[in-house]
């Protein structure tokens, strides 16, 4: 029989965006003869949908113009009972064996959709509750990385608005350049690079209007490297990439047009470093309680020291994406790597059964 998979797209979050490209790419090469496939869209203003209509409009965020092809749904956090879907007065369930989340950002990749379905006992492509929310918490994710012995940016955080003079007294602990990260995003939104003190009151304000916490980190002179890791217990390790900037960071814009940036993968780098760099991947993700899949971004030194930037639980994911492209550096094509994270979620279930 096919198993139920809901794939949930969209989301209450600045990388709505994002998610509809990924979670369009996943439901196309998803396996109709294995799955049934049970679009869940979330619009920008937090409702929750049923979709039926054509895959395509999602790409176009068309999805949710037709209420024909729409109906509300929760997942109820009920055991047993899966999706609801509500026509009218009527109230619909139907078994779920996994689901998807395809959410990049807050409400989606911070564990909160995770929370709401080990609740209801079904099974999660990704990372569980705790990784998730550990994992987009920049600062704690941090603390405890460096405690497992991998280096990070010498930083300092705020978890509220300071006065401009603590700002500036705490700020000269810290070398120029610095980035101004909320603790809590993804995509590069609210980060501002700063170059001389005058300019961190008001990239720290910017910061603030993302998230409830801030960190300022020291920029690190290298570049930055991403590696792959899909697994729970044995994990694949995909080929490291590069990122190579022209001029100033990978900020939002540039991770998606790629305008004067250029992602070298693989990295432009001997294989000594490559495996340095796939090992402190591995002990990152275990370290930071990932499974499923993971791409765990890091520093690479002038000098050849490896430090941790972050670690995003649901990276970009179509085709051309860095974390398919590291795996499909290992042999895992884009349809065989989404057959793979849906089976590693149904087996790890079945495996606790």
């Amino acid at each position: 029989m096919k198993k139920n998979i809901a794939v949930i797209f969209g989301g209450y979050s600045p990388e709505y965006d994002v998610s509809l490209v990924s979670s369009h790419s996943i439901i196309k090469a998803m396996d109709r003869s294995k799955y049934e496939i049970m679009p869940i869209g979330i619009t920008r203003e937090g409702e929750w949908l049923r979709y039926a209509g054509p895959i395509d409009d999602i790409l176009g965020d068309k999805w949710h113009t037709d209420r024909n092809l729409l109906k509300p749904a929760i997942i109820s956090p009920s055991r047993g009972v899966g999706l609801i879907e509500f026509a009218g007065e009527r109230a619909v369930s139907a078994p779920l064996d996994a689901v998807f989340p395809v959410l990049h950002g807050k409400y989606g990749e911070d564990g909160t959709v995770q929370g709401l379905c080990e609740l209801a006992g079904i099974p999660v492509v990704g990372c569980g509750s705790a990784a998730s929310a550990l994992c987009m918490d920049k600062d704690r994710a941090h603390k405890l990385v460096s405690y497992a012995g991998i280096d990070v940016p010498k930083s300092i955080s705020f978890e509220r608005p300071p006065a401009d003079g603590e700002l500036l007294g705490r700020a000269k602990e810290l070398r120029l350049p610095l980035f101004v990260k909320p603790s809590k995003t993804g995509s590069s939104f609210g980060i501002s690079k700063v170059e001389k003190l005058a300019e961190l009151p008001q990239a720290v304000k910017y910061a603030f209007t993302y998230d409830d916490a801030v960190i300022l980190e020291e920029g690190v002179d290298g570049f930055e490297a991403g590696c792959a890791v899909v697994g729970n217990h044995e994990l694949k390790i995909g080929r490291v990439d590069e990122i190579e900037l022209a001029h100033g960071f990978f900020d939002y814009e540039e991770k998606y047009t790629l305008k004067t940036s250029k992602i070298h993968t693989p990295a432009r780098i001997d294989g000594q470093t490559e495996r340095a760099l796939q090992e402190a991947a591995a002990l990152i993700y275990r370290t930071l309680g990932c499974r499923g899949y993971a791409r765990v971004d890091m520093f690479l030194t002038k000098e050849g020291g490896i430090l941790f930037n972050e670690a995003n639980t649901i990276p970009g994911f179509t085709p051309h994406s860095r974390f398919p492209r590291m795996m499909s550096g290992v042999g895992m094509d884009f349809g065989g790597l989404v057959e793979t994270l849906i089976e590693l979620a149904l087996r790890d279930a079945a495996d606790l059964a």
